[in-house]
């Protein structure tokens, strides 16, 4: 008999690489169900793109959401086996980086271990890939642990950075390669 495992999206903006993620395992894979998204903005574009897809919404404000115990007992609550970030803006707390070790993945909208690290996310990092002049960047999937961006590499990918992109265009790439990959390289680590 097979065993689903039951996945999370969190994600706290308009939820681009969320959005794919439900288009691309909504039926498509026997072993892996995403079965809801956690989101510390109820106003967030994101929690509109899990409702069309028919994806149970959750939400902490981000005070509750530092109280000790609350998001563990929620994930516990729902009986949640995997945690896929998409977008997510706030650090995990360390009690289910503890209790889900190895079983939180995030993307990072660059080659880590460049351009990592606490308040390096959306166009923060494209400006520093430009501002550096790197001649390529990408993305990388990897596990999430106690230190920002510093988890196990499970996959990346990369994209020339020519001379005359910006940081909007480097974005642009980056995304592409995002939607490309992110929910493959998810499955392969879950349920290879």
């Amino acid at each position: 008999m097979t065993t689903i495992k039951k996945v999370w999206v969190f994600a706290s903006g308009n939820g681009t690489n969320a959005e794919k993620l439900f288009e691309y395992f909504k039926g498509h894979h026997a072993q892996i169900r995403i079965t809801g998204l956690f989101c510390n903005r109820p106003a967030a574009g994101v929690t509109e793109k899990a409702r069309r897809a028919e994806i149970p919404v959750f939400t902490l404000t981000d005070a509750e959401l530092e109280m000790p115990g609350n998001l563990l007992r929620l994930l516990r609550d729902q009986a949640v086996d995997e945690i896929l970030l998409a977008g997510f803006l706030r650090k995990i707390p360390d009690d289910v980086v503890k209790a889900y070790a190895d079983h939180i993945i995030n993307v990072h909208p660059a080659l880590l271990p460049k351009f990592g690290g606490k308040g390096m996310y959306g166009m923060r990092v494209h400006r520093a890939v430009k501002e550096a002049g790197e001649t390529e960047t990408g993305i990388t999937v990897h596990l999430v642990n106690e230190h920002y961006d510093e988890g196990r590499i499970l996959f990346q990918a990369s994209v020339a950075v020519l001379p005359e992109d910006t940081p909007e265009t480097i974005a642009e790439k980056v995304q592409r390669l995002e939607h490309l990959h992110y929910a493959r390289a998810c499955e392969q680590y879950i349920a290879p």
